[in-house]
């Protein structure tokens, strides 16, 4: 019996592991989309995302009068449409991120690239997918005895907190789903095994 619970919440733990592990699902410009002026500014959107290798950025947009450029970034800041690296053109494009560094997307339509209609997406490299861990300051020195002479320093100021990154809204997180499906699933397995 006690073999089953350590190899069910091992099950769940992995499960668990493979969900954090995950590529997440970003739709561009959020709820406005691919268009020439939302709310928040396109790169303003970006910017509040941590994207991480094998995501996947969708262009929602109106198929026909409009369409995204994949391009280089000298291509990129001057708006140029006649060499891109793909063009997306149906209305719902998809790209998975598949490596670090800068991805350049500007708008294939008429001048919306020039009145600001493209994007800059950063893709962090692996080593920094993660924000790094704060490590508590050292515990102050024991106070000096009235006999000691020797000065002491002021302890370091401790490290400022994280904030939690915005895109974790974005996101789309279909492997919770799984997750807890599975879980629901196996549980009545397990409970089977018990008795």
């Amino acid at each position: 019996m006690g073999s089953n619970v350590v190899v069910f919440v091992s099950y769940l733990l992995l499960m668990g592991f493979v969900w954090l592990c995950e590529a997440h699902t970003f739709y561009v410009g959020g709820k406005d989309g691919w268009v020439l002026q939302p709310v928040d500014g396109l790169n303003r959107w970006a910017g509040e995302i941590r994207f991480q290798i094998n995501d996947t950025v969708i262009f929602r947009y109106k198929k026909g009068e409009d369409s995204v450029l994949v391009v280089n970034k000298r291509d990129y800041y001057d708006c140029n449409k006649t060499n891109p690296i793909d063009n997306l053109t149906d209305g719902n494009s998809s790209l998975t991120l598949t490596r670090s560094g800068e991805f350049f997307f500007i708008s294939g339509h008429a001048d919306n690239c020039e009145k600001g209609q493209k994007l800059i997406i950063i893709v962090m490299s692996p080593q920094h997918s993660k924000p790094p861990t704060v490590i508590p300051p050292p515990p102050p020195p024991p106070s000096p005895s009235p006999t000691s002479s020797t000065p002491l320093s002021p302890a370091p100021a401790p490290a400022p907190a994280q904030t939690p990154d915005k895109s974790t809204a974005m996101a789309v997180h279909a492997s919770v789903g799984t997750l807890w499906g599975s879980a629901l699933l196996l549980a009545p397995l397990f409970m089977m095994s018990l008795g």
